[in-house]
């Protein structure tokens, strides 16, 4: 269904993205859409394969900053055009059943918080040609500029703001459908520590996790139903199995996810300085996170998880293209073909990280601007792992 008849693009400028809005109840749907009675766990079976439109929303341009209720975004900053019905049609269409959109807020908002209607009626439009093409969606608060720390000396400051966001945002889609999930918040940690989190990042991250279901569930109408999805800390996976093993409290049951992400391993899947081309026990038997840790990986989510009847989604994972050591890009589509099997067939949600980007060291699988499939290999692959 189409809720912003009224609202279009108009022009792009610099770094950002224009819009004229000339609806002021654009994106509120009059009529409450109908829910569906499925527990997270079944409705996530409808999600596999799930796809990223990564590099978009949560773009920031800290050189052009946003004017309070300018209709220039900084959605094209990181060098993606805007997002349209025509790419999400061409996702579908390629087998994706499920998009990820990660969303920046704060830069949108005013110092006391309040989000830029003029914002929220674009996040709205690409919400509902998403959702037109046929997809389920997910929209979350990204890194937003790293003011969420997991650190005492934080949380009241970031919990005020995670409940403040959370409740504009809940009221404002309180009446779309099942087909659109809230997630509440992105790979929180104490920013420059890798390390294993703390007692307190723990205690303090679990804190935000349950402010942002309260904050949704607050808001009523289909919110008090929606399926959300919680974070385990820094979306790594031991970490999460050790911090975050049980959900926040929720007043409506069975209708939470658990999000980790998986990038292992990282020199040969993101990182684009290190010669480490080769991934598998056939062509670097040596090489640390092979297939047996993968399997491994996904099953501690599985017993930790799954079988309590908790979903788990694969947020985000991709490998990027070595064309220099690797021009048929096999030992990419091997990495992400077999994360993608491994994952659904123990239950967990695949969603493939897609930057937007097809040169080379990126990880982008569709052209953007003209919305067609570049690596149909690649897309294949992930779409038949997740049968």
């Amino acid at each position: 269904m189409k809720l912003l008849s009224a609202l279009c693009l108009t022009a792009l400028l610099g770094g950002g993205i224009a819009l004229s809005v000339t609806d002021a109840q654009a994106g509120s749907a009059p009529v409450p859409e109908p829910m569906r009675d499925m527990s997270s766990m079944q409705f996530s079976t409808l999600m596999s394969p799930g796809w990223n439109l990564g590099n978009a929303l949560e773009a920031i341009d800290s050189k052009h900053p946003y004017v309070w209720g300018s209709t220039v975004f900084q959605e094209t900053a990181w060098g993606n055009p805007p997002a349209t019905r025509q790419l999400f049609d061409a996702v579908k269409e390629a087998g994706f059943r499920s998009v990820r959109i990660p969303v920046s807020w704060k830069v949108y908002a005013d110092a006391q918080d309040n989000i830029s209607p003029q914002w929220l009626a674009r996040v709205t439009q690409v919400v509902d040609d998403a959702r037109g093409a046929g997809l389920i969606v997910m929209i979350n608060l990204h890194w937003d500029g790293g003011w969420m720390q997991p650190t005492y000396a934080s949380q009241n400051m970031a919990q005020a703001r995670i409940r403040k966001f959370w409740r504009q945002i809940g009221e404002h889609f309180r009446n779309y459908g099942d087909s659109l999930l809230f997630a509440g918040t992105n790979e929180v940690m104490v920013d420059g520590d890798y390390a294993a989190p703390s007692s307190e990042y723990c205690a303090v991250q679990n804190s935000y996790n349950q402010t942002f279901v309260e904050a949704v569930r607050a808001t009523g109408g289909n919110n008090t139903q929606r399926h959300l999805v919680v974070q385990g800390f820094n979306t790594n996976i031991d970490y999460t199995l050790n911090c975050n093993a049980t959900l926040p409290d929720d007043t409506t049951a069975q209708r939470l996810m658990m999000e980790v992400h998986d990038y292992d391993p990282f020199d040969f899947a993101q990182d684009a300085k290190s010669g480490q081309w080769r991934w598998g026990s056939a062509d670097n038997p040596r090489g640390w996170a092979n297939e047996a840790y993968t399997d491994g990986q996904f099953e501690k989510l599985r017993k930790a998880f799954i079988a309590r009847g908790i979903p788990v989604l694969l947020g985000e994972y991709s490998a990027i293209l070595r064309s220099e050591f690797d021009p048929s890009g096999s030992q990419r589509k091997y990495w992400d073909s077999y994360l993608t099997r491994a994952a659904h067939s123990r239950g967990i949600v695949p969603m493939y990280w897609d930057n937007g980007y097809t040169s080379n060291h990126q990880s982008g699988l569709f052209d953007r601007g003209r919305a067609l499939p570049v690596y149909r290999d690649i897309i294949e692959a992930l779409v038949q792992a997740s049968r």
